[in-house]
Parts: structure tokens; sequence; C-alpha cells
């Protein structure tokens, strides 16, 4: 009878330790998913980022470069109110759907199409080449509530010879700031976005305005 109580016993710890183990196990909070960055775009061209220019000869325009730094999916913002200004951050849960200088080349070729006949570079089809440098695509903070996209783009126009050689026809650099209407990704987004426009614009107009080549 005694082995028969004892056993009982330890059956009676064991259920209420198996119990305590289970509420416990109840109790751990189970870890969160993990976040998946939101993916952005410049969105649709405008229809202000054209020209009312008379069409004009056929224009070869080469893929944006860009250094290594803008050359990512990364969505760059700089903290100016800090010591670390002239360090680019990251955001965190935000990319671009395409790279930087894949995105502004979508923007050029798009414009210029409006305007005259765009082929690829290195075809021989054009009179004029046009190749881009983006040196700065960030969104920028003077406090921790104001920032804008600044957009810093150099143009080079050429004209090919036969030879192998290029005639340089004018070369400028194309920096746009426009205000964020929030200090966050979305925010920096926006104002990048009326940043490219607009050097995009100022770009267009300014190759159109150039002499044609002979």
């Amino acid at each position: 009878m005694n082995s028969i109580a004892a056993t009982a016993r330890r059956a009676s710890r064991g259920s209420a330790l198996l119990a305590l183990l289970l509420l416990g196990a109840c109790s751990v909070p189970m870890p969160d998913k993990p976040t998946r960055p939101q993916h952005y775009d410049l969105g649709p061209p405008l229809a202000a980022a054209t020209s009312a220019a008379p069409i004009g000869v056929a224009l070869a325009v080469d893929a944006v470069s860009a250094p290594a730094t803008l050359d990512g999916s990364h969505i760059l913002y700089r903290l100016m109110y800090e010591d670390g200004a002239q360090q680019p951050r990251p955001y965190a849960h935000a990319r671009w759907s395409m790279t930087p200088p894949q995105l502004v080349t979508q923007r050029l070729r798009a414009a210029f199409a409006a305007t005259r006949p765009v082929v690829e570079l290195g075809g021989g089809l054009a009179p004029l080449e046009l190749r881009a440098e983006l040196d700065d695509f960030t969104q920028v903070f003077s406090s921790p509530k104001d920032s804008e996209g600044v957009v810093s783009l150099r143009v080079t126009v050429t004209a090919p010879h036969a030879r192998g050689a290029e005639r340089l026809l004018g070369q400028r650099t194309f920096v746009v700031r426009k205000p964020a209407p929030s200090a966050d990704a979305p925010g920096g987004v926006s104002a990048l976005r009326g940043a490219t426009d607009e050097a995009v614009r100022q770009a267009l107009d300014w190759v159109n305005a150039l002499p044609a080549p002979r």
C-alpha cells in the first residue's frame, strides 16, 4: 500500500510540474515576424517633366553612373545636425525597387524620348551622346523634423566622330533640393522624386538648347 501511495504522490508531483511548465511556456512571448522592407520607386513620369521643344536629332543616352554608396537599393539619409553628417545612413525598413542610377536613367530616357529619338549608346545611330553621373541622391536632415531630398546630376553631351574621337558640346551639374513632407522614408522618397523630376527638366531644357552638331 505504501508503494502505491508513493507512486501516486510522484505522479501528482509530475502532473503539477508539467502544468507549471506549460503555464510558463504560455507566458513567454512569441518572437515577432521579421518586418519586410517597403519598396519604393519614383512613380510614373510627370507630364511636367517633358518639354514643348521641337523634335531634335537622335540622342544616345548612356546608363547613369554613380559612386558605390549610391549604387544600391538602400534609401539613404544624412543627419547634418550631428557629428556624423558625413556618414550616409540607410533606412532599416525601406528600399528602392531599383538602384538610384537605374531609376534616374529611366527618368532621363523617358523625358528625352518626348522630344527626340532616344537610342542606346554605342550603336552609332545618334549624332549626340549623353552621359550622366549621379553625385548625390539622399535625404538630408537639418533638424530632427526638417529634411529635404537632394539630387546632384552631372550631365555631359558629346558629338562622336567617325574616327572614334568625341567633341565635347557641354557639361553641366544640376543640383536640386526639395523639402520632404515628413521626416521619414516616405517623406524622403517624395522629396527625391520631386528633386529628380526638376533636375531632369533642367537637363532636358539645357540639352535641347545646345546647338546641333555639324
